[in-house]
């Protein structure tokens, strides 16, 4: 998700409110370079070898800061919206384009899930979302696994990386999608690591739409690195989410980044922050193609610049240390799993072996029986004494 003085916001599985915002007090051109220590990182290594995954609003490829490094993949969202109109692909271009800043020699697999925010379908979504015509709730209905259908498509062209700069978080009625579900699961059954923004809509300003601080998928699946915006201070930008499900924090206020029109354009939230992970995973994975999702995840939140209190929902980890990161990819951490030790039936408790079962206690036994003889007698009794003539009465 990204804030600009006019916001190009992001979706809920296949849709999300955008509204107005004023810009954020300009931050240094750059800085996000700077503090991610991009630069000694890319002596390290620079992607080569590596596909990300752009799924977003799509990507001009033609724009001077990609220079090939784009391929563009199917459009799951559709709506009518073609490359070159000024509401087809802002977001997702700027996105990719944060992702090639840091690994120049990445490629990136871009994939349209997700409506930019002045495309006329999203327009006809949020009616349809409110009770619109039958043919929009249909479309809505159509396109509503788009995200699912993008994550599968990715893994299965070869993605190493899947940057999703979005979610559901801006939508009161979205939230967790048993298909996405499955597609993520899908995707890390195959080793791919998929990273998303936490959200934009942290912010207490009561008068800022945007402030619902609700639960976002893609992001809070446990599988995937959820990532909130840092501001140049160092602190929480004021808009990211605050969740327990956030594992780490980027650069997210003021980041330059390619127009679908042309030109750079700074601009603000998770959604940044999500792209310049992204980049980062895919340097790592360029110094060590071996890297399973767990050590990914190890390492960033380990070489991590730290918050003074440690982990914390607003910045999760800490900020991503792209130098530190891709040095740790050179030598792992150990995660393999220890083999269990222990009995053949795990838990032993009071169902004991599924095939066979405890000697029953003779004492049970016997004072069991005893009580059945007796409640036989009893009955046998109380048979004959019902049975019993009855004398007759005399007058």
């Amino acid at each position: 998700m990204i804030r600009r003085t006019l916001t190009a916001a992001v979706l809920g599985s296949a849709l999300v409110a955008g509204t107005a915002t004023p810009a954020l007090a300009e931050a240094p051109h750059g800085w996000e370079m700077q503090v991610m220590k991009v630069s000694a990182a890319q002596a390290l290594a620079q992607g080569k070898g590596v596909t990300v995954a752009v799924l977003d609003t799509g990507v001009m490829k033609n724009h001077p800061a990609f220079k090939g490094r784009v391929t563009p993949g199917p459009d799951f969202i559709g709506g009518g919206a073609r490359p070159g109109q000024s509401y087809w692909g802002e977001h997702g271009t700027a996105m990719a384009s944060s992702v090639l800043a840091v690994a120049p020699q990445a490629h990136v697999l871009s994939v349209r899930v997700i409506w930019d925010r002045l495309d006329p379908a999203r327009k006809r979504a949020e009616e349809a979302a409110n009770g619109g015509d039958k043919a929009s709730r249909e479309e809505n209905e159509k396109r509503g696994n788009a995200l699912a259908k993008g994550i599968r498509y990715a893994v299965n062209k070869g993605a190493k990386v899947i940057s999703m700069s979005l979610g559901t978080d801006e939508w009161s009625w979205a939230g967790y999608e048993k298909d996405t579900a499955a597609a993520v699961d899908y995707a890390t059954g195959k080793g791919v690591v998929l990273v998303a923004s936490s959200g934009n809509g942290g912010s207490t300003d009561i008068l800022d739409t945007d402030a619902n601080n609700r639960v976002s998928y893609p992001a809070a699946f446990p599988e995937v690195i959820a990532v909130a915006a840092a501001g140049p201070d160092g602190r929480r930008a004021e808009f990211s989410q605050v969740h327990t499900y956030t594992t780490i924090a980027a650069p997210g206020v003021d980041i330059y980044a390619a127009r679908n029109t042309g030109g750079y354009e700074a601009g603000s939230g998770t959604s940044p922050a999500a792209a310049l992970t992204s980049g980062t995973v895919a340097l790592m994975l360029s110094r060590n193609p071996k890297l399973t999702i767990r050590q990914i995840r190890d390492i960033l939140t380990r070489t991590a610049m730290k918050p003074p209190a440690g982990y914390t929902v607003f910045l999760g980890h800490g900020i991503v240390d792209a130098e530190a990161a891709v040095r740790a990819a050179a030598s792992p951490p150990v995660t393999k799993a220890a083999s269990y030790q222990g009995k053949k039936y795990l838990g032993g408790g009071p169902n004991g072996s599924p095939v066979t079962h405890p000697p029953i206690d003779s004492v049970y036994l016997i004072v069991g029986g005893s009580g059945l003889g007796v409640g036989l007698l009893c009955m046998v009794g109380a048979f004959f004494l019902f049975r019993r003539p009855r004398p007759k009465r005399t007058s």
